[in-house]
This record gives C-alpha cells, sequence and structure tokens, in this order.
C-alpha cells in the first residue's frame, strides 16, 4: 500500500505543479481544471502512507 500511496502523491503533486511549467495555453488549462484530482489524488495518497506506516507500527509492537 505503500508503493500505491506514494504514487497517488507524485500524480497528485504533477497534476497542481504542472500548469506553472506548461507552455501551451490548451494544456495549461486543460490540467489546471483538473487541479481537484489533483488534490483528491495527494489527500488519498498520504492517506494510504499514513495507513500502512501504522499497520507496520502495529504489527511490530506485537
Amino acid at each position: 500500500m505503500l508503493e500505491r500511496g506514494i504514487l497517488c502523491i507524485l500524480i497528485g503533486a504533477a497534476v497542481l505543479i504542472a500548469p506553472s511549467f506548461l507552455q501551451s495555453p490548451t494544456w495549461r488549462e486543460m490540467v489546471g481544471g483538473a487541479y481537484i484530482v489533483g488534490w483528491f489524488a495527494l489527500v488519498l495518497g498520504i492517506a494510504l502512507v499514513v495507513v500502512d506506516l501504522l499497520q507496520r507500527a502495529k504489527a511490530k509492537g506485537r
């Protein structure tokens, strides 16, 4: 689950950061319009990483 979380974080960050680097106004508007998806992926990725770390800590404590 850790790998999926990290991948979601990377995708979310890319969607949020990409519009500032894109030259084409069409691409900038298209990717910029997906900022909600970017935030969702970022939050989902963070949640997956936290859950995985908590599960590992719980299993290690036994």
